[in-house]
């Protein structure tokens, strides 16, 4: 076996984190960079060793766990989950440098959670097992449910129930149509469950318990309304890791789980898919307007977002229908490559909002006016990343954006024509706030009396904005090592299970 980067990946962070809370508060940060820049350097050979040119599983490692029940510690990426761990080592950092100087209460603590978090995260995104990702999948719940109960807004407790509630409930069901498929092949192997011959009916009792998992985590209509009320009450860093990675587990979920193992199901059940999806685009996209706390509407516009990405991996099974594979794989990339984006962008998004936090104390909308007067530098990253989650053209949250469109237009006009039109509801709802925030006359003493952002705050934005750039003006940086997974994909769901 090789040297086991995904192990290093997955429990430096871990073994981190606990080391940082062990030791106390004063070394903590210094500790926290290191390990979150030692995880960040530790996940780079996944990208620039990967071999864009297969469809296998690379770096794999497998380590018998529980013999008995061929439960194993079975570990490798493909094209679909490795661009989600870079972005998730990547995030990690940032959320490190955002909180150096903000958190004063037990910072070993939250930064140990954060660490832990990341190497969860990690285990999400490589594990080939099953029982070895719903572990990993579930254990992200518990950090989280710590970072928002004690470091919280005043509703923190009821966010942080309303958060675990949703979450874990849905959770349930994946575990037990897990155990029902091991009944039924003898294995937790994912790869084996891919190749699991069920009827019908097994796939679609099968199909709608992982929809409850994941619906839940990305999160979609009706099943969304724990994600603001979490936002609104977990501090800037949660906000930033729970709209950057943790959203995207419930997206990998449909594309690792739902699709591949239960591809009548989903083919059957995408009508249903595209209504939800652009229910979410279209109507969340208009509540997200009426928002007067800048959190809740990044909030409402995250779930705007990700229906972008279920409507990508929906559209597939129609594009199927009508033998379009290179249209099956533009919506799945452009679903992907959404992902990632918006894993960027609001992350940016919810730390631009932290700096005017940490210096006002509100996040009212009404409490600013003409911060580009008194923060000039500040102002510019957020009309950047204001315009990137708009979906301007040469930025990231164009592309994936686009693709998705592109690939509706193959489907039928009229989704196309819906999808599109969260370029216009982001437009609007993301540049009246930045008019009301950024633009006009300094509108009361507290905007007069800001300073402009430390270098802390500086490359924090800077290094958010280099990616949402570089993959705005090269989307191929990503794109082009998921060309062979998604063509996998896409053979693999093309093939009826009975």
């Amino acid at each position: 076996m090789s040297f086991p980067i995904l192990s290093l990946t997955i429990w430096l962070p871990i073994l981190a984190g606990v080391l940082i809370i062990a030791l106390g508060d004063r070394p903590a940060r210094k500790l926290a960079g290191v390990a979150s820049i030692l995880t960040l350097l530790a996940s780079l050979p996944l990208y620039f060793g990967f071999d864009s040119g297969t469809a296998e599983m690379q770096f794999q490692e497998s380590l018998a766990w529980l013999p008995s029940f061929n439960i194993n510690y079975a570990l490798g990426v493909d094209g679909i989950s490795m661009p989600l761990i870079i972005l998730t080592t990547m995030i990690n950092v940032i959320v490190v440098i955002s909180a150096w100087q903000v958190i004063k209460d037990r910072p070993a603590m939250y930064l140990g959670a954060f660490s832990i978090m990341t190497g969860l995260m990690v285990g999400v995104f490589s594990s080939l097992d099953a029982m070895l990702f719903y572990i990993f999948f579930e254990a992200t719940l518990i950090p989280m449910f710590l970072i928002i109960g004690i470091w919280g807004g005043p509703k923190r407790v009821y966010a942080t129930v309303k958060f675990f509630l949703y979450t874990f409930l849905g959770s349930v069901f994946m575990l037990i149509a897990l155990i029902y498929m091991y009944k039924q092949g003898g294995s937790f192997s994912i790869l084996s469950l891919h190749d699991l011959p069920l009827n019908q009916d097994q796939q679609y009792w099968i199909f709608l318990a992982f929809l409850a998992a994941f619906a839940v985590k990305i999160p979609m209509w009706p099943v969304h309304t724990w994600l603001p009320d979490a936002h609104v009450e977990a501090p800037t860093a949660g906000s930033a890791v729970l709209a950057a990675v943790m959203l995207k587990m419930g997206g990998y979920g449909f594309l690792r789980f739902s699709l591949p193992i239960t591809p009548d199901a989903s083919a059957h059940m995408d009508t249903f898919m595209i209504v939800i999806s652009l229910v979410a685009v279209v109507y969340i996209g208009f509540v997200a307007l009426a928002q007067r706390d800048m959190k809740k509407l990044i909030a409402y516009s995250s779930i705007s977002h990700m229906g972008f990405v279920t409507l990508g991996i929906f559209i597939a099974f129609r594009l199927i229908a009508k033998g379009d594979d290179a249209g099956v794989a533009l919506g799945l990339e452009g679903a992907m490559i959404q992902m990632i984006s918006h894993g960027f962008i609001s992350a940016a998004m919810f730390l631009c909002v932290g700096v005017m936090y940490d210096r006002v104390h509100s996040r009212e909308i009404a409490d600013y006016g003409g911060v580009i007067n008194t923060m000039p530098i500040f102002a510019a990253f957020m009309v950047f990343f204001a315009m990137a989650n708009a979906g301007l053209p040469g930025t990231s949250g164009f592309v994936g954006e686009f693709m998705v469109i592109l690939a509706s237009f193959k489907t039928n006009f009229w989704i196309a024509f819906l999808a599109s039109l969260t370029l216009i509801l982001g437009a609007a709802y993301t540049l009246w706030m930045v008019k009301r925030v950024i633009m006009g006359p300094i509108g009361n003493d507290k905007v007069a009396a800001l300073t402009d952002i430390n270098s802390r705050e500086f490359w924090m934005l800077a290094l958010l904005a280099m990616m949402v750039l570089l993959i705005g003006v090269w989307p191929n940086v990503i794109g082009g090592v998921m060309h062979a997974s998604v063509e996998n994909l896409v053979q693999h769901i093309s093939t009826s299970k009975y």
